[in-house]
């Protein structure tokens, strides 16, 4: 007959308490381990896209109103430039002033 002791797991410790050897690992722990952080990598990646997507979302929202004020602007120095030749102004070439204070 078997002896019940047999099964049982021994601990080899030293006097303060700490083990002799570290446990070995499980091979189900060790594949938990490999596919978490396999998961960790494509969960890191999809963020990643995630955010090159909303970055793109909004240019793509930002985009008409840019196109709007450049219209409008343009619209703006041509109204401007036909006003100055019906008043026997020749509009010279467009500069652009930049005032500091």
């Amino acid at each position: 007959m078997d002896n019940p002791t047999h099964h049982r797991p021994v601990l080899d410790m030293t006097p303060e308490g700490e083990f002799r050897e570290a446990p070995k690992p499980s091979g189900f722990n060790l594949l938990l381990a490999r596919m978490g952080g396999i998961a960790m990598l494509v969960a890191l990646a999809a963020g990643g896209l995630l955010l090159v997507a909303v970055a793109i979302f909004f240019i793509g929202l930002l985009l008409p109103v840019v196109i709007g004020a450049g219209t409008i602007a343009g619209i703006s120095l041509w109204w401007r430039r036909r006003q100055m030749r019906k008043a026997g102004i020749e509009p010279g070439p467009i500069r652009i002033i930049v005032r500091r204070q």
